[in-house]
């Protein structure tokens, strides 16, 4: 059974940065691919960014191209979501989770684990 803790959520101003992580339990995490969702109040939870079980392969929302970066350290079983330049509509609820295929991928039925969030808040 593998445990996910985001943390690095906050209130920031527009403009401003966060660097969210997410910490995994098992020996597991190595094999898995990450990815980082989000859900805004009244909205669907929607696909913001995913990395291959290696890092060698990234994948991103194309909203959130070139603001967002994804990376992980599978030494410290860490995934970390690097937000940059945020708006007010970037404020949500970030979640991570883990897809067994190894691959990475925007749908989040493929992933088969999820943490419990962290709120990003984002002020004009």
């Amino acid at each position: 059974q593998v445990q996910l803790v985001e943390s690095g959520g906050g209130l920031v101003q527009a403009g401003g940065s966060l660097r969210l992580s997410c910490a995994a339990s098992g020996r597991l995490f190595s094999s898995y691919a990450m990815g980082w969702f989000r859900q805004a109040p009244g909205k669907e939870r929607e696909f913001v960014a995913a990395i291959s079980w290696s890092g060698g392969s990234t994948y991103y929302a194309d909203s959130l191209k070139g603001r967002f970066t994804i990376s992980r350290d599978n030494a410290k079983n860490t995934v970390y979501l690097q937000m940059n330049s945020l708006k007010p509509e970037d404020t949500a609820v970030y979640y991570c989770a883990t897809d067994p295929s190894g691959l990475g991928s925007s749908l989040d039925l493929v992933y088969d684990h999820w943490g419990q969030g962290t709120q990003v808040t984002v002020s004009s």
